[in-house]
């Protein structure tokens, strides 16, 4: 079936035409009403130029048993593509512009009434069947506007209507007045706005409520992050301590440790130090600082200092120690890199033996006399024909101070001679402290200027006054 209503030459008179239209198919009042500005958008500027339009509406029936399909034809002697394709012409309900001159609009049927119910008013059965046009409509973009293939603007389907609990129709005749006809429409507008801002206001407390429990969760697991933190903190501090002994108790000696790793996220690293009294009733000293930071330096340093007692306990000679260590150790790990310092001390005699490996030198502050570095040049572990030039040989007093320490704690940011004088003088400054106070005394000084992030060792052995 086709209704066709020609020569329309006022906008009033296509609205009429329109709504008689959408009355007759039992269109949603939403969709009548965006029907009618369609048009009334598309036509305008033919009607006011004096040039009539054509409106023409045919049913398409479905093959499914759905009510199928209303196709609204408007016709006009001007080509509507113009302001269409450059954006002048923003319609409420898109549809496909042909570059002849035709609008065309393919909407969705309502479903026939039940017995008993008002049937459909107007001039036409909406379900009836008719000349279809065989329009076919691909999917939309979001600018409502879409290519076919002939290269007009396919029409999309029309909207969902509204929800009937949300937007009451109001039953209209024939005879509806223009009047009524827009309440109606600006009726049918509102209950959908306020149907949407229901929603919008649902959606914002949904997700005000979902933020708070993102919020929650989030602080949980900074929480759970933070007694990760110290349990990891507390463990690393357990191994510190198991690899660090405290200082073992000699006659005839005083000896103490400080340490202090490079960050305290990770306490452990690098330096380490061992100290154990050989059978002969000496007193053997290691002092080790393995390349980088962290649990992988602490490795390779545990492992020298773990081969460096091994072989001070089976006797091996003092100045060959360091290079036995490294004959053992570079097969199975190539890219390990350590100093080593080794101390000897006899606590009956003061006789003070040394071999180093790439380690800065020992400090001996005698308590008669002049504070001197002593020098002993030498490879570490992991270098180019490592091991010890020679073997140092000298005597401790009563009353003298040994200081073993690693780079932190004299390495400066300029000159690096600067660190091993401020050494010298903090360690005058705090040699007759008891002796436990002695290297974390030092260290505190140091510090005071030397703020690079690095492990940090000092080691004090003292032979005490009679």
């Amino acid at each position: 079936m086709t209704d066709t209503d020609f020569s329309h030459h006022t906008l009033p008179s296509l609205r009429r035409a329109v709504r008689r239209l959408a009355r007759a198919h039992r269109l949603p009042t939403e969709l009548r009403a965006r029907l009618v500005l369609s048009a009334v958008d598309l036509a305008r500027t033919e009607l006011t130029a004096g040039r009539p339009v054509r409106l023409e509406a045919s049913v398409e029936p479905s093959s499914g048993g759905s009510p199928g399909h209303l196709v609204v034809t408007l016709e006009t002697l001007g080509d509507l593509t113009v302001g269409y394709d450059e954006g002048t012409v923003d319609l409420a309900l898109p549809a496909q512009i042909t570059t002849g001159g035709t609008a065309i609009w393919r909407l969705p049927l309502p479903a026939p009434r039940e017995e008993g119910k008002a049937g459909a008013t107007g001039d036409g059965d909406a379900s009836g069947s008719g000349s279809g046009t065989g329009v076919v409509v691909p999917s939309q973009s979001h600018t409502g506007r879409a290519e076919s293939g002939d290269g007009s603007r396919p029409a999309p389907e029309a909207p969902d209507a509204p929800d009937a609990s949300k937007v009451p129709e109001t039953p209209e005749t024939p005879e509806t007045s223009e009047t009524e006809a827009v309440e109606q429409e600006l009726r049918a507008a509102l209950a959908r706005i306020d149907a949407l801002t229901a929603e919008h206001r649902r959606l914002k407390h949904e997700l005000a409520e979902t933020n708070r429990g993102t919020l929650a969760l989030y602080v949980q697991l900074e929480e759970r992050d933070e007694q990760l933190r110290k349990a990891h903190g507390q463990t690393l501090r357990e191994l510190e301590d198991a690899l660090r002994p405290s200082p073992i108790e000699v006659k005839g000696l005083e000896m103490a440790v400080h340490y202090a790793p490079a960050g305290t996220d990770a306490p452990t690293g690098g330096d380490l130090y061992d100290w154990l009294q050989l059978p002969d009733g000496t007193v053997h000293i290691t002092v080790v600082d393995a390349l980088g930071h962290g649990v992988t330096s602490t490795r390779g340093a545990l492992n020298v200092t773990h081969a460096v007692r091994t072989l001070a306990l089976e006797g091996h000679p003092l100045e060959s120690i360091v290079a036995r260590t490294a004959e053992i150790l570079m097969p199975f790990d190539s890219e390990l890199m350590s100093t080593v310092l080794l101390a000897r001390i006899d606590p009956k005699t003061g006789d003070l033996y040394l071999a180093n490996g790439s380690h800065p030198p020992a400090l001996l502050l005698p308590a008669e006399g002049e504070p001197r570095y002593l020098e002993v040049r030498g490879r570490g572990i992991g270098y180019p024909l490592a091991g010890s030039e020679r073997l140092l040989h000298t005597k401790m007093a009563p009353g003298d101070l040994l200081v073993l320490y690693t780079d932190g704690l004299t390495e400066s940011r300029r000159d690096p001679r600067e660190g091993e004088t401020r050494l010298v003088e903090a360690a005058r400054r705090h040699a007759e402290r008891p002796i436990e106070h002695i290297p974390g005394a030092i260290a505190e000084d140091m510090h005071t200027i030397i703020l690079h992030p690095d492990d940090t060792l000092a080691l004090a052995v003292r032979v005490p006054r009679d």
